[in-house]
């Protein structure tokens, strides 16, 4: 542990962090200093995150010195012409991301790589974008989303636009396990300018972005957007501006913001966790919404890549719609859109199927893949077509993106969508639930939800255990399929028969369960737990009311749940 300790007072460029690493050896905290210094902060498919601080478990400016000097080293290994093309570089409000943008920065550009960096903060969607305006070879956000304040995020695209996916991961994390043993290279920025290898991302380009969304046919439905107001906050986030912006462009005026969250501010003051999903999150933009009887209230997480949003009732209130009911209805909107002809859309095994029974009525073709982004983006471009393109793609997790300018989850684009999907119903003297009933009418009453089982640290794989003995109903129910993505093979419990599954191998198992319900465990990739989502659909009569289709469905999800939860 003591040469460990030399090692990083030698080469931590921050006296900030060689300060914090005296203090806590002075102090003897023995504990504190194993836990940032026993292991390297794992680089994986989604880069690097994990709270600030001294060590190299840790986000500061010696490991992301030592990350980006194993990235740059991996393109220039890897990238056809990737000092040429170079990587687009953007930063989130966090009190450390310019910092640690411009760190990355130096690294770069002293290894050769040309660098565009923006010159203030940029929406993570917006950073993504540039990869295909400069045929980069790269990105790099910095950003930790929607994480507590005390935590900061290394996110890295590819040459393909869209997030890195195995095995580029492995690959980057071994050169920067290279890195980490020998000096870093640096160049201060003023030399980089000079030398032409940075590029600096002023107005122009934030308006670039702007413009390619104005002039998307997807976001062009102009259908009277004096049909509703909307109340949005930005969440102490970086979308602000540029929300307000597209807004405005495409035509809406009765719109509103939450002062207090509007401008960025990464310690995230007025609330406990930056987070749509989280209780107390949306509060202030409802209080807004209710004050200016807005029909949406909307919102994007601090990083702008997530989109939110809470319908005003019939009776007065907020509801917030879940990330399978915007879904949905953006599935129906956008393929009403297309106008009949072929599109593809997609979303996770984790997401409702919902999506899959709306595409079949509209000829499109639909696609599932593992959780996570970086998935949806990267299987859309292998599945699509001259003949049957791209359209659409969401995660439960409130991420979507509409159309191909940005291959990720973009929150600005969906609400811009949203607001023209929403204006549309609004001017015919609709609601937002009425549009979900009818969905709801047409197909089944679908309900989704998760619940997490925190499991011992010493407690044996649940999966293995599932797979030695496996169950033959689930809450009552039989259990039709069982597919077992860890083994890839799907199971037919009432033929016998056995299929391959073509998707990539995790530890996942999903239950298919008569009456079309479905359970899905999987093992948390960063805690010792369990986590289940569970699916329910059920039967919308003609004499149902949507409160009385939506108790039902509720109900029947309340006995899957807690029969599930009682057999593990």
């Amino acid at each position: 542990m003591k040469e460990l300790l030399q090692q990083w007072l030698e080469r931590d460029p921050d006296p900030r962090t060689r300060e914090e690493l005296q203090k806590l050896v002075d102090e003897n905290q023995q504990s504190e200093l194993e836990d940032r210094f026993k292991t390297r902060l794992e680089f994986g498919t989604a880069g690097l995150r994990g709270k600030v601080g001294c060590g190299y478990n840790r986000m500061n400016r010696l490991v992301i010195q030592e990350t980006a000097t194993g990235l740059g080293h991996y393109l220039i290994d890897t990238v056809s012409n990737a000092r040429e093309r170079g990587v687009v570089i953007g930063y989130d409000g966090r009190p450390d991301s310019k910092q640690f943008a411009h760190d990355t920065t130096s690294v770069l550009t002293a290894l050769g790589i040309k660098v565009y960096l923006t010159y203030q903060v940029a929406p993570t969607p917006v950073v993504a974008f540039g990869i295909e305006k400069f045929n980069a070879a790269a990105a790099v956000v910095v950003t930790a989303s929607h994480n507590p304040p005390e935590y900061n995020g290394f996110k890295v695209y590819w040459e393909n636009g869209a997030q890195i996916i195995p095995p580029h991961d492995l690959g980057i994390a071994g050169a920067i396990d290279v890195a980490a043993s020998k000096p870093i290279p640096l160049m201060s920025l003023d030399d980089a300018h000079s030398k032409q290898l940075l590029e600096w991302l002023e107005a122009d380009y934030y308006q670039a972005y702007r413009e390619t969304m104005n002039q998307s046919s997807l976001l062009s439905n102009h259908t009277d957007p004096s049909a509703i107001t909307i109340a949005y906050t930005a969440m102490h986030g970086v979308g602000g501006q540029m929300a307000e912006t597209l807004l405005s462009d495409a035509g809406f005026k009765h719109f509103h913001s939450v002062k207090e969250q509007h401008e960025p501010d990464g310690t995230f003051p007025t609330v406990n966790f930056p987070n749509p999903e989280e209780a107390g999150a949306m509060d202030m933009v409802t209080a807004l919404a209710e004050s200016v009887g807005a029909q949406l209230a909307c919102a994007n997480d601090p990083d702008a890549d997530r989109f939110a949003v809470a319908v005003r009732l019939p009776e007065g209130g907020y509801r917030m719609l879940t990330g399978d009911q915007v879904g949905a209805l953006f599935g129906q909107y956008l393929l009403e859109q297309s106008g009949g002809k072929p599109k593809l859309v997609g979303n996770t095994i984790v997401s409702s199927s919902l999506l899959s029974r709306i595409a079949k009525v509209h000829g499109a073709t639909y696609y599932q893949t593992l959780t996570g982004f970086k998935w949806l983006t990267n299987i859309a471009m292998n599945e699509q077509t001259e003949e049957t393109p791209f359209l659409f793609a969401y995660e439960e997790a409130l991420g979507y993106t509409v159309g191909n300018a940005v291959w990720d989850k973009d929150g600005l684009s969906a609400m811009v969508a949203f607001a023209q999907l929403a204006a549309e119903i609004y001017s015919k003297g609709q609601t937002i639930w009425d549009k979900l009933e009818s969905l709801y009418r047409e197909h089944g009453m679908y309900v989704n939800a998760q619940r997490s089982i925190a499991l011992s640290p010493d407690s044996p794989p649940v999966g293995d255990q599932l797979r030695a003995k496996p169950p033959k109903e689930i809450g009552g129910r039989k259990v039709k399929v069982i597919e077992d993505l860890k083994a890839g093979l799907r199971f037919d419990m009432t033929t016998g028969r056995t299929d391959a599954i073509a998707l990539p191998s995790s530890d996942v198992l999903i239950y298919r369960l008569e009456g079309d319900a479905r359970v899905i465990v999987r093992p948390s990739g960063t805690e010792p737990k369990l986590k289940c989502y569970y699916e329910v659909i059920e039967a919308f009569e003609q004499q149902d009311t949507f409160a009385s289709a939506q108790k039902q469905a509720d109900d029947a999800m309340a006995k899957l749940i807690k029969d599930h939860q009682a057999s593990l």
